[in-house]
């Protein structure tokens, strides 16, 4: 429907990061991986119960989450696209909310693809939301790019110039010049178009490489951190080394398949997981909400995560990931005054058994963690000392924790 080059999905690796909104199973996100884009596919547990538990025993990315009254843990401009089909949705609540929370997760430029009865149904009610729905997109600068049967793909501005063409006092406003469109760990929406940095003004689109050099490539918003693109291009070469060491060791214990869903749980610039890019495995990215918003980078590099604290359970169900990293976790939760034992516990709750944790931080976290193995049916694997992978001062060790496959004495019983 959109005519990109070649009738690819990607565009030539223009179109890179998806969001699938009410996304079931994940099916739309399954179909677009071999097309070199990646979906953050997202869904509540409804009516339809375990659906994202399911998506991610498929081994497709995903995050329970819903569109309600708080912001998305995603920040702004992170998305080529987003996509709801038959997502039963109201997108036009409470002044289009909804709809300008995504708008603020859309690159300049960026689609939103809606196949719903609305876009082509006759009878009353749908072409009374269908024309309300086409208003509202219409006061917030959006265009059909496309129209097919029940489908209809929208496009969102390159620049501010129609924001600031609309007559005065048209709704919905622009947002005030002192909200971060990036501050989202539990900030409530807010009814108001995000209007651009002078960055993609000037650029009119967000600047960035074509995947898979979007990968490599400083992204535009670097300088935001006071980054400079030498200290970037090191800290890709420093995650590049380590996760070749990690895979050396844990190589006597896995195949090529073996490892699927893996989360890298303080991701910083999310180095390790471009470290992972040829590997067959997808990352979530997950940025501690109380350091830097590091998260927007690592959605510029073409890859996908979620602000979190590690003070408070992670958004997923049990025994959905494969493998998980641990760089200075527990040094950063010692310093909040959590419990390092809580953070054991949720991290036992979220790995497969015959998952891998890998560990890298001071050895007294390492002498720590060794007293719980027992307890929680972990068993060490390999220890390494970082100091020859690790550009940082201090005594940090690599730890390579198994997770076995258990049974109650009790399920036991109950096998016999």
């Amino acid at each position: 429907m959109l005519n990109f080059t070649n009738n690819k999905i990607n565009n030539g690796g223009k179109l890179r990061t998806v969001l699938d909104v009410g996304c079931g199973v994940a099916s739309f996100g399954a179909y677009l991986l071999s097309s070199d884009v990646i979906a953050m596919s997202l869904a509540p547990n409804d009516v339809h119960q375990n659906q994202i538990q399911f998506a991610l025993e498929r081994g497709i990315p995903a995050y329970l989450g819903v569109l309600g009254t708080k912001r998305l843990p995603y920040p702004s401009r992170s998305f080529e696209l987003a996509h709801c089909s038959r997502c039963r949705i109201d997108w036009l609540q409470r002044d289009g909310i909804l709809l300008l929370e995504l708008d603020r997760l859309l690159r300049p430029g960026g689609y939103f693809a809606y196949s719903s009865p609305e876009a082509y149904a006759q009878d009353e009610e749908d072409r009374r939301i269908w024309k309300e729905m086409s208003a509202l997109v219409e006061r917030m600068c959006w265009r059909i790019a496309a129209k097919r049967n029940q489908t209809v793909i929208w496009q969102k501005p390159l620049t501010n110039d129609c924001y600031m063409d609309r007559a005065p006092g048209t709704n919905p406003p622009l947002c005030r010049s002192d909200d971060d469109p990036d501050a989202v760990w539990g900030v409530p929406m807010e009814a108001c178009i995000t209007p651009y940095s002078d960055h993609d003004q000037k650029a009119k689109g967000s600047g960035l490489a074509p995947w898979p050099a979007r990968v490599t490539v400083p992204p535009p918003r670097l300088a935001d951190f006071g980054y400079s693109s030498d200290m970037y291009e090191k800290e890709t070469e420093i995650w590049r080394r380590r996760v070749e060491s990690y895979w050396n060791l844990l190589s006597p214990k896995i195949e090529s398949d073996t490892l699927r869903n893996v989360m890298d749980m303080k991701a910083n610039l999310g180095s390790f997981a471009a470290a992972l890019k040829d590997k067959d495995v997808w990352v979530m990215n997950v940025v501690p909400e109380d350091g830097p918003n590091t998260l927007k980078l690592i959605y510029d590099r073409g890859l996908i995560g979620s602000i979190h604290n590690w003070c408070e359970a992670f958004s997923t169900y049990p025994r959905t990931y494969d493998l998980l990293h641990a760089w200075t976790v527990f040094s950063d939760i010692e310093k909040t005054g959590c419990s390092g034992e809580d953070l054991l516990l949720e991290m036992d709750r979220i790995l497969r058994p015959s998952g891998f944790i890998i560990i890298r931080d001071k050895q007294s976290v390492v002498d720590f963690l060794k007293k719980y193995l027992t307890a929680l049916h972990w068993e060490a694997v390999a220890t390494a000392d970082a100091s020859s992978d690790s550009e940082q001062d201090g005594d940090e060790t690599v730890f390579i924790i198994q997770k076995k496959l258990w049974l109650t004495s009790e399920s036991l019983r109950d096998a016999e």
